[in-house]
């Protein structure tokens, strides 16, 4: 796709200082372990593909038996070609001397622009060089064009072999929200429920978590992206957990939201049901053919429909919708696509309509209602609930697969896993 006579290039992640001389846990750019799977930093790699046999170089750090004392043996020149299958490797430290040997004649340059600033400048300087040369004989590339536009089409269709990471990810977090509610009572803190899922993850060999763990119980619920984790579990209230582990840098995202005290108040009972059943309609439209937006009209439809007859929402179905009445309760859209990214790249939208949905596209469904503590318009039974159901779902040949299904989610089921 690069195409004969032009060259493609991406940067590794840089390390991120935590504070003083401590690092955050270092986690590879995801662009750049899709193509290399390489997870060091300080990396370049290059794409050549009118150049043999030498097609893709990796410039990397050599291997140093000294810092592998104190930090690990990374992989060096060997590895890169042996380990992660480079044609040709060299040091990180010799990139000025040979990649503007390798842009000479090259009619263009792909790469991430605008995300790395040292990259931006690295390859404006190169060019700078080669212009200087033109006397010589040599041409320097005429146009940069973002790598991301071809880069992140490939990214959104995931293999067979990715969509097995993707299962085994949705399966251990399952398993951790199953953990949570069964370890779930009155009294606990947030981040003691939050500890219990950081367990099960990582017993199960998956360290970190794919974002932030949002353990919202009460009212917190209504803060959509709440992650302080910090107050008590109150008797009688919902909890809602959204939690997924990373695996092999693929993410998993669910969502579930239960009683603390392990039984559904009547009012609690009348929402988590509308949640329910505007996620089970929205899924029901997750198949090939159909375009990214009709599992969110579908849910839109019931949630809007459910409030009217809860009394929640008063007026004409259609009007309501139309004009959006909905969005006091129901604010955010109904997914996003999942893969490496937990908000995954790939386009929504293809030449300004809803892109079609095909196999091998991952994306999460996930529709909520959300009535503030202070939302003085509504009856005080619904006031501070928030519920949110969210699954991972694998667009197949002739439907979906729900890859988060091991997760109880109906009113019988959460009580009876509960009690």
């Amino acid at each position: 796709m690069v195409g004969t006579g032009n060259i493609a290039v991406i940067a590794s992640a840089p390390v991120s200082q935590r504070n003083r001389d401590i690092e955050y846990p270092y986690r590879q750019d995801s662009d750049f372990y899709y193509l290399t799977g390489f997870e060091e930093s300080g990396a370049l790699a290059v794409f050549v593909p009118s150049r043999r046999p030498a097609e893709y170089i990796l410039f990397c750090r050599e291997m140093d038996e000294t810092m592998a004392l104190w930090t690990g043996r990374n992989a060096g020149l060997k590895g890169a070609r042996e380990e992660f299958g480079a044609d040709d490797a060299f040091p990180i430290e010799d990139v000025d001397d040979i990649l503007p040997g390798l842009m000479e004649n090259r009619e263009k340059v792909f790469y991430p622009m605008g995300r790395d600033n040292h990259l931006d400048q690295q390859l404006l300087d190169y060019v700078r060089q080669l212009r200087d040369q033109v006397r010589n004989g040599v041409s320097a590339p005429m146009e940069f064009v973002s790598l991301e536009h071809l880069l992140h089409e490939m990214r959104l269709y995931k293999s067979p072999a990715e969509q097995k990471l993707m299962r085994k990810a949705a399966q251990v977090s399952a398993k951790a929200h199953v953990r949570a509610m069964q370890t779930t009572r009155p009294g606990l803190y947030e981040y003691q429920v939050e500890a219990e899922l950081m367990h099960e993850f990582t017993s199960n060999g998956m360290r970190f978590p794919a974002y932030p763990s949002i353990v919202a119980g009460g009212s917190n619920a209504c803060v959509l992206h709440y992650t302080e984790n910090r107050d008590p579990l109150q008797e009688g209230s919902l909890l809602l957990i959204d939690a997924g582990a990373e695996y092999q840098n693929y993410a998993a995202d669910i969502t579930r939201t239960f009683p603390v005290s392990g039984r559904f108040s009547e009012a609690q009972r009348a929402l988590y049901q509308l949640v329910l059943d505007a996620q089970l309609a929205a899924i029901e439209q997750v198949r090939p053919g159909n375009h990214w937006n009709d599992p969110h009209n579908a849910a839109v439809r019931v949630l809007t429909c459910g409030l009217i007859e809860l009394g929640l929402l008063q007026g004409r179905l259609a009007s309501l919708i139309k004009n959006e009445s909905y969005k006091k309760f129901y604010m955010h859209r109904t997914g996003h696509w999942l893969g490496m990214d937990v908000h995954d790249v790939g386009d929504y939208k293809v030449d300004g309509k809803w892109r079609l949905l095909e196999p091998g596209m991952v994306l999460t469904v996930e529709p909520g209602l959300y009535v503030a503590a202070d939302c003085q318009d509504v009856d005080e039974k619904w006031r501070g609930i928030g519920i949110r159901i969210e699954d991972d779902v694998l667009v197949t040949q002739d439907g979906c697969e729900v890859l988060s299904a091991n997760v109880p989610k109906t009113v019988s089921e959460i009580e009876q896993l509960m009690a």
